[in-house]
């Protein structure tokens, strides 16, 4: 049998921000080395939405990936550690509690962690789950050290990502993709042209040159140039799980040390956020326009801050949801362009760095093989609706009562999907998750426990160890974690002495 292949030679990304820039230094190295070249075209008068500045723990794989110094990074985007998310008046007002990264306690003989725990819990135990987190303690104490300083320690499970300035990360990542060799055009696109099948065939710029390219990736943000103005693939609305619309956001200056953590505070009508990065401080508060004006949200954005304004707060429109095909024909969509889910944990990043992750598993040849793009939009579809569920909880759960968008909140509808798992932990404290989930069991451990939701019981298997050398180990390990962490360096003595900004 002879083999034939007909590969791509050209990719143009449309749009630059974090998303184009992070698929232009993705891609120039894994593909340095083929005939592939890339050409990025930017606008210069599109700003980066900028609201995006906290990430998850797979941002880390993302800089791996690619090929770039952690370090240097930080230094270049002003970055801080982030250990997870305080979550302040979700459950209750007043009622705090931390979504940790990494993982809570460790198995025995098989058995899950969170089960040893309920079965310390049924014995008389008042050890809280957070206390086997080694992440949790860490962001308590305000403390920080990088991985390699902690393996074989008792706080080697935790995990940790990163906050960042989101135009200084996307201008960092443009000159790494530049040194790998793509080539930059700003200027605005005028028209889009399509061959005889529909696919895209070149854009052509303001100033009229044409562009051709054998895929193009869409990272125009909400509008979705490619994939929505010109390839029409539709897209899914979830306002009727998630009914916030609108954010305004605000940058104030920093006031005090920033904390290893992000916070997300629950308001009368949704959530602010506080991203602490090393020169400033990013707020924000997700509102529903159905229970606040813009004007209302903007000055309980401002009551809410701390430190001076860096710039004037601005208003940003969404609609919750996905398009219906994230890759259609020769057009991938990738940030805002593919879908949006409030940054309530921080996954729009994520999102980018898995849909490219995905596209390279699936990468196509001129062919365009409809089976390669329909195995990544099932993939994409279970990621987005991983994130929608997971962020329904925090709201699903609540027992606040105080204004009518809580209250809806309280008696919203909920997908099957998540109908269906809380059912299964709530018999005795079981979740099924996909290995390749962005979060994994200890994450939803978290967010339940923190909403005050255990299950009636725990597995019967577990009651064949012996309860008290059970409570003695869990102990132990607790007390070992806090000890540890109480030796390490504060976060911001971490930053100042390994990756202050330059």
């Amino acid at each position: 049998m002879q083999l034939t292949a007909n590969p791509i030679q050209s990719l143009c990304i449309v749009g630059g921000g974090t998303a184009g820039w992070m698929a232009a230094a993705l891609l120039s190295n894994i593909y340095k080395g083929t005939a592939i070249k890339i050409t990025l075209v930017e606008s210069p008068d599109i700003a980066t939405i900028g609201v995006g500045e906290a990430t998850v723990p797979s941002f880390m794989a993302f800089l791996s990936s690619a090929k770039i110094n952690p370090k240097e990074f930080i230094e270049a985007t002003a970055g801080t550690f982030k250990l997870g998310i305080r979550f302040e008046n979700w459950y209750q007002k007043d009622h705090a509690f931390l979504h940790p990264f990494g993982k809570i306690g460790r198995s025995l003989d098989g058995h899950d962690f969170y089960q040893l725990w309920l079965k310390t819990l049924a014995q008389g135990s008042t050890s809280r789950l957070m206390d086997h987190s080694p992440a949790a303690i860490m962001a308590e104490q305000h403390r920080f050290m990088v991985e390699a300083q902690l393996q074989n320690t008792p706080l080697a499970n935790y995990g940790y990502a990163l906050h960042l300035d989101a135009v200084m990360a996307a201008r960092y990542l443009r000159k790494i993709a530049q040194l790998n060799g793509v080539l930059r055009i700003e200027s605005t696109v005028d028209s889009v042209a399509l061959d005889q099948r529909e696919y895209i065939e070149s854009i052509t710029l303001a100033e009229g040159q044409k562009v051709a390219a054998d895929f193009f990736i869409d990272c125009t943000g909400f509008k979705g140039l490619l994939i929505e103005e010109t390839l029409n693939v539709g897209y899914e609305d979830w306002s009727n799980y998630l009914p916030c619309d609108r954010a305004v956001a605000v940058q104030t200056e920093n006031a005090g040390e920033p904390p290893p953590y992000t916070v997300a505070c629950a308001r009368a009508a949704g959530w602010t956020w506080r991203i602490p990065l090393q020169h400033r401080t990013g707020n924000g508060y997700v509102f529903a326009s159905d229970y606040c004006s813009d004007d209302e949200a903007t000055q309980a954005l401002l009551n809410a801050v701390e430190g001076k304004l860096v710039n004037e707060p601005r208003i940003i429109p969404f609609v919750t949801g996905k398009r219906k095909k994230i890759w259609h024909k020769n057009c991938l969509a990738l940030g805002l362009a593919s879908g949006f889910l409030e940054p309530l944990e921080s996954t729009a990043i994520h999102l980018v760095y898995k849909g490219l992750v995905n596209f390279i598993r699936q990468f196509p040849d001129k062919d365009f093989d409809p089976l390669l793009e329909q195995q990544f939009n099932a993939r994409m579809d279970k990621d987005y609706l991983e994130v929608r569920d997971f962020i329904i909880l925090h709201y699903c759960t609540t027992q606040r009562d105080d204004t009518d968008f809580w209250r809806r909140c309280k008696n919203m509808e909920i997908p099957k999907s998540l109908t269906e798992k809380l059912a299964i932990f709530r018999q005795r404290g079981q979740l099924l998750v996909n290995e390749e989930d962005l979060f994994g069991t200890s994450s939803w451990y978290s967010i339940l426990e923190g909403m005050n939701i255990r299950p009636q019981k725990y597995h019967p298997l577990i009651d064949a160890l012996d309860g008290a050398k059970l409570a003695l180990s869990l102990n132990q390990g607790a007390k070992a974690i806090r000890e540890a962490t109480l030796r390490l360096p504060t976060h911001g003595e971490f930053i100042k002495n390994h990756c202050a900004v330059k």
